[in-house]
């Protein structure tokens, strides 16, 4: 079977398994759900885009892309790009700088029925824990390579592309959409009830490191693993001394040593272990858990909390 023809017949597939998702008005996209409702995983924008990229011959243009990709596009597709600076030229070069990766990508759409499936339990235990919670609708297009995901209030937003390519995260790729599914679930509760901190534009080191960790601590509790499963063989044996750095640089504002400093080949973000342990650090002391992780969704004074943590360099947790 060629890849044109075993595209075709997923999408049938996966627009009747996900038809709640793939004829949506951008408002719907918006919409908060109950958190015990099937989250809404929105792929009609993938479709948009491999319509136009097999027409195109795999190299469709900037002003093909704007024209009958972006222009055509979900409300959560605008809002990623948007968030992100991503526009038709930076898609259309990414494409030609890296034509592989947008060849694979499709392969990761089989996987998407299974992730709602197992999305909807994570959700369960989520509300089950933390009975504020509240789902929301995801986004999944195609991008310029980057990031992998984003969340805000609106909802979750992902580049298929970006997180088919990461093969140092997770390596089976269903786990790897549910892992990090269930960690940008966890910043949607985030930015809904805690949003000075979340959106904070200028956030320090300790700041970020603890939204990433908390992020990754709690999607852990729901899916069973964290997103980014490398990071604790990168700290191996060298755990005090990273964090010890940690501590030194912890209320500085430039993050590029510890976040956000990853590439589809090479892994980086050791400051989400660093926030990850934190906050487990934080509940395993905690009398009360349910409280402990209402505390880790809702924080607002990072350096308090830090300092009820029970954490320092190089602890040993379980």
């Amino acid at each position: 079977m060629n890849k044109l023809a075993g595209w075709t017949g997923l999408a049938l597939a996966g627009a009747m398994l996900l038809a709640s998702g793939a004829h949506a008005s951008q408002e719907t996209s918006a919409r908060v759900t109950d958190a015990h409702a099937a989250p809404v995983i929105h792929i009609e924008d993938v479709y948009l885009f491999y319509k136009l990229y097999d027409a195109a011959g795999q190299h469709p243009s900037a002003d093909q892309l704007q024209h009958d990709y972006i222009d055509q596009g979900s409300g959560g597709l605008h809002r990623f790009f948007e968030q992100r600076h991503t526009t038709a030229t930076s898609i259309a070069d990414a494409i030609a700088a890296h034509p592989a990766i947008y060849a694979d990508a499709k392969r990761c759409m089989a996987v998407l029925p299974r992730v709602r499936q197992r999305l909807n339990v994570a959700l369960d235990k989520l509300g089950e824990l933390y009975p504020p919670a509240t789902s929301g609708p995801v986004t999944i297009a195609v991008g310029r390579g980057k990031p992998v995901g984003i969340s805000d209030a609106t909802g979750v937003m992902i580049g298929l592309e970006a997180l088919c390519a990461i093969g140092y995260l997770e390596p089976g790729v269903e786990d790897r959409f549910v892992h990090v599914l269930a960690h940008e679930y966890a910043h949607l509760q985030q930015a809904r009830s805690s949003p000075a901190m979340y959106d904070d534009p200028k956030p320090t080191v300790l700041e970020e490191s603890l939204i990433e960790g908390a992020a990754e601590f709690v999607g852990e509790q729901i899916s069973g693993s964290v997103s980014d499963v490398y990071l604790e063989a990168m700290a191996k044996g060298r755990e005090k001394d990273i964090e010890t750095e940690f501590v030194a640089d912890a209320d500085k504002t430039d993050l590029s040593r510890w976040l956000y400093n990853g590439t589809l080949t090479k892994p980086g973000d050791i400051g989400y272990w660093v926030g990850y342990r934190i906050v487990k650090s934080y509940y395993q002391h905690a009398d009360d858990k349910r409280q402990a992780l209402r505390d880790i969704l809702e924080m607002h004074d990072p350096k308090a909390f830090l300092a009820r943590s029970g954490w320092h360099p190089g602890i040993r947790l379980p």
